[in-house]
């Protein structure tokens, strides 16, 4: 016996997806995303403080994440959806990232954030590096210096004991949104 279910009706199809009720656990949510592609754009920079030379030949350069709030005016394309926002990957300019998504509850599928936080892209840091003397080292110059990256270790563990309060002040918001929907679910 084969079981179909009725398309929706036409006045459901022109709602948001996300539900009113459900709108904080997506501002956590994209919060958290957020959060986590700063905390691996930081381990990353720290990985490389070290390097001088990378496959273009020159040393590192240090990469920052770019975010933005994106507040319910900005939606275009229907409702729950985003646009892209313009990206380029030139060194200096914002690098390609993966639009991020949050799961809707109501509709059981992944949605564009329609609240909170975007992650707009990745800039490279173009400032240079120190130059440190050091004749034994490969990558020195006829002068024996090194360029080295343009990162600095200290504010790179500044940078992640930010980005983990933040996340956890995220994750935190999220638990108790999750809590108030159950308890508004027993009344």
């Amino acid at each position: 016996m084969k079981i179909t279910f009725p398309k929706l009706l036409p006045a459901l199809q022109d709602q948001p997806l996300v539900k009113p009720m459900f709108r904080s656990l997506g501002i956590a949510a994209s919060g958290l995303s957020a959060q986590r592609t700063r905390l691996e754009v930081t381990a990353q920079n720290l990985a490389n403080a070290e390097v001088t030379r990378g496959p273009d030949g020159k040393p590192y350069a240090r990469r920052t994440v770019s975010m933005q709030a994106t507040p319910l005016e900005q939606r275009e394309g229907g409702p729950g959806f985003l646009p892209l926002p313009p990206l380029v990957s030139q060194p200096g300019e914002i690098a390609p990232v993966a639009q991020p998504t949050r799961f809707n509850l109501a509709a059981r599928h992944p949605v564009e954030a329609a609240n909170g936080v975007t992650v707009t892209g990745i800039r490279e840091d173009t400032s240079e590096g120190p130059l440190v003397y050091d004749p034994g080292h490969p990558d020195a110059d006829a002068n024996g210096y090194v360029r080295y990256p343009n990162v600095r270790v200290t504010d790179e563990i500044v940078e992640l004991m930010d980005a983990r309060r933040i996340y956890e002040a995220n994750a935190t918001v999220f638990q108790s949104a999750k809590q108030m929907l159950r308890k508004a679910l027993d009344i």
